[in-house]
């Protein structure tokens, strides 16, 4: 096969992991395996590959390698756990498994493996699409975005939602008209908020507040368009905000019990002068 990467020592000894690996599986669900993996079912593991998943994300974010290295092989121990589960119950195999990734990789890549021609990551996208609905038997789908998983996390969802439209010539010019979307629905909760404020016996509370849930949906959608535009990804931006204000707070927490002031509303001016000493501590430390 034109391109294919032949078999050598590095590819066979990789093979004889992976099979070690699969004898262990196989000895865990067998007679005398662990109770607790012989219990399993692949709906029982459904949050496992997703915790997994997103601990693997945490090491390569955090560029720390050895940590990556220990669990995308627990993303691997929990997809091949799965995968033998069904294997016994006569679904597939582990086998059928990675036959079938071999057979789509080479099937969705004609312009590696075959003859066709292609000179930009953009045409390789568009030409997956067309072979998963043509060729794969997965029909012409009623929209674009119906290949964006429904059960995605919602800002996965927003941002891959957004990207496949952009993908096919919708999407802004430029990120001056996300910012300008993002002021405009920023006022449209405005007015809901000074509407609750305001809000009289006559007032429909719940409507407000649904209408408020809206508002906010779409600021928050106009917000991930923003990331987007700019080439940052929610997910990476948020995670980093979030380990931001962990350590920022933990900073708080620990200053707060060396002045033996209680975390309470009533202490919120110390706690914000511990805020601004913790930023600074980041700023100064980044720039050494």
């Amino acid at each position: 096969m034109k391109n294919l990467v032949p078999e050598d020592e590095k590819s066979l000894d990789t093979g004889r992991s992976f099979s070690h690996v699969y004898n262990i599986i196989r000895s865990l669900r067998g007679p005398n395996g662990c109770p607790w993996d012989k219990e399993q079912t692949a709906l029982s593991l459904r949050n496992a590959l997703i915790e997994e998943a997103y601990e693997s994300i945490e090491a390569i974010n955090n560029q720390d390698r050895e940590h990556m290295r220990e669990e995308l092989g627990d993303v691997l121990l929990v997809t091949l756990l799965i995968s033998y589960i069904e294997e016994q119950s006569g679904a597939f195999t582990v086998q059928d498994v990675i036959s079938g990734l071999s057979e789509k990789l080479i099937r969705r890549h004609p312009h590696v493996f075959g003859e066709e021609n292609l000179d930009s990551s953009e045409e390789v996208l568009i030409q997956w699409d067309k072979i998963k609905a043509i060729n794969e038997g997965r029909g012409i789908p009623s929209s674009i975005l119906d290949s964006v998983p429904k059960h995605l996390p919602n800002m996965d969802r927003s941002f891959k939602l957004q990207k496949k439209a952009a993908k096919y010539g919708f999407d802004w010019q430029d990120h001056r008209g996300v910012l300008e979307k993002i002021r405009e629905e920023l006022d449209e909760v405005e007015d809901v908020l000074t509407r609750l404020e305001e809000h009289d016996e006559d007032s429909d509370d719940a409507f407000l507040q649904k209408e408020l849930e809206h508002e906010l949906g779409d600021v928050l959608f106009a917000v991930i368009n923003l990331a987007r535009k700019t080439g940052v990804h929610p997910n990476e931006a948020l995670s980093r905000t979030n380990s931001k204000f962990y350590r920022r707070f933990s900073y708080i927490e620990e200053k707060m019990a060396e002045a033996n002031l209680e975390m309470n509303q009533e202490n919120l001016d110390q706690m914000e002068r511990f805020w601004i000493e913790a930023k600074h501590r980041e700023v100064q430390e980044q720039t050494v």
